[in-house]
């Protein structure tokens, strides 16, 4: 389906509307108004964009200033950004090869972390035996904040069972729990506290923070760490324009993901549960078992999130929940996942 402009709460597809629930704008920044003028500004400030290395020898504030609150609001001791997501996660990966002897990753690890010669952290239900042997070894753990088809961040109490001899690194991408999860959206990175040497956190910033971008958070070493690759150095950064908007757009963040918790609430109160709709009140993705669903919803002018996220997986049937849905487009589209289900 190809659309000509925007797709926030409403489509339109061939003239005719229907209502919207799936993309990745959870907190529903392309659209806003306020958002768009804070862009406008910046880029009228800073340009469309700016080719140049960040190791060169002119230095752009807006890189610092949008730098400086994503650690703040992350709760980390430094950040950096770069162009993508997708970009952040090569990077780190590339990193911690060095560092590393032994790569493990959780179930659904999202490709942007994902390296070939990685072991699994579970095998037929139980720890991976790896994890518990006598061997000493630097391991790096690989996990996605919110897991694919999960509506709960990511259980990492299985990581208390190592043995110290193991020391872990861990990587966790929050593309889709950075600015939904967390005190204002600050994701699940400051909420780990477990026994571990390191944890890196990576993210798109192009899903609920509505820049096309990528953060890496952790301990300010590995950050001058990641500065110093050569990857980095030689790429172009994040759009400096967009980097200073983060810091400008700190307090719409928080409006933002106050209106998407109070839709979140909303339909937990209306929602009849069962077991073929997995939804949790704090976070804003459905996922529905019954495939009829779909032809249901689209014939009652409700188009969602329907694709194969990768090859040979299932497809995903998502409905995504924004900031920006009408209580009448919740009421709708809970009525019929009510009659239906």
């Amino acid at each position: 389906m190809n659309v000509s402009q925007f797709p926030d709460r409403i489509i339109e597809i061939d003239h005719e509307q229907y209502l919207y629930f799936g993309g990745t704008a959870y907190l529903g920044l392309p659209t806003n108004k306020d958002f768009q003028e804070l862009v406008i500004k910046n880029i009228q400030n800073w340009g469309t964009t700016y080719g140049s290395s960040r190791s060169a020898n002119i230095k752009l504030t807006a890189y610092e200033n949008g730098e400086n609150f994503l650690a703040k609001h992350i709760k980390a001791e430094s950040a950096v950004t770069v162009s993508s997501g997708m970009l952040a996660g090569k990077l780190v990966i590339d990193e911690l090869k060095k560092q590393t002897d032994s790569f493990f990753h959780f179930p659904n690890t999202h490709p942007a972390i994902q390296i070939k010669d990685s072991s699994p952290v579970f095998l037929n239900g139980s720890i991976n035996p790896r994890l518990l042997d006598s061997k000493t070894e630097k391991i790096t753990l690989l996990t996605d904040g919110v897991s694919g088809f999960q509506t709960k961040a990511i259980d990492l109490s299985v990581l208390a069972t190592i043995p110290n001899h193991k020391e872990i690194t861990l990587l966790i991408d929050e593309s889709h729990s950075f600015g939904v999860l967390g005190e204002n959206g600050c994701g699940i990175y400051s909420e780990i506290k477990l026994p571990i040497k390191r944890k890196i956190m990576i993210s798109s910033l192009g899903k609920a923070f509505g820049l096309n971008g990528g953060v890496i958070a952790s301990d300010a070493a590995f950050i001058h760490q990641i500065k110093n690759l050569d990857i980095f150095i030689s790429a172009a950064g994040m759009n400096p324009a967009f980097a200073q908007t983060l810091a400008d757009a700190a307090d719409l963040y928080k409006i933002q993901h106050q209106k998407l918790l109070e839709n979140l609430n909303y339909i937990d109160q209306k929602l009849i549960k069962n077991a073929t709709i997995k939804f949790d009140k704090n976070y804003p993705l459905i996922y529905l078992e019954n495939e009829n669903l779909i032809d249901i919803l689209k014939a009652n002018k409700i188009i969602i999130a329907n694709f194969k996220y990768q090859e040979n997986a299932n497809n995903l049937n998502r409905i995504v929940i924004t900031a920006n849905h009408w209580r009448e487009d919740l009421d709708k589209l809970v009525n019929i996942l009510n009659e239906n289900s």
